[in-house]
């Protein structure tokens, strides 16, 4: 197995993280529960926000390790640029929300309602980014076969 290969199998965690802190937070927010500090909701929620971060930086790192390969086998690279952007804005906005989560567990803070409102509205726009950044993935290799081997017929 190349190198190029552990992006794609890394790039799993961060959605299914972050898509899953973001519903949990919506469907708690809205029935009335806290989602901060160390509730029940709050405990999870951190932990999500934590493993997203950590698990969208890896999979960042490797997906620039994933695209040095490609560009070397002759994959023009400005094909990338938006996936490799909008990625990597996710993951450094991932791990900033994982660090302000996990304080906010740390310090076991309660936030208010509203501000408790402010972060799922910040959840569901990074769940919206994922899916875009997804999509442009998606789009590179099933469009543009980028680090795919073709079968031969």
């Amino acid at each position: 197995m190349t190198l190029a290969h552990i992006h794609p199998m890394l790039v799993h965690f961060p959605i299914v993280f972050f898509l899953t802190l973001a519903g949990l937070d919506l469907i708690a927010w809205l029935r009335g529960a806290s989602i901060s500090g160390r509730s029940p909701v709050g405990n999870v929620a951190a932990g999500l926000a934590v493993l997203a971060g950590i698990s969208a930086i890896a999979t960042m790192i490797f997906g620039d390790m994933a695209l040095e390969t490609a560009v070397a086998n002759g994959f023009n690279e400005a094909l990338s640029e938006t996936h490799e952007g909008l990625g990597s804005t996710a993951a450094i906005a991932f791990a900033v929300w994982a660090l302000v989560r996990a304080f906010v567990w740390w310090r076991d803070r309660q936030m208010s309602r509203g501000v408790e409102g402010i972060a799922v509205a910040v959840e569901i726009v990074g769940a919206l980014l994922v899916l875009v950044v997804a999509y442009y993935g998606g789009q590179l290799v099933y469009e543009f076969g980028v680090n795919v081997a073709h079968a031969a017929g």
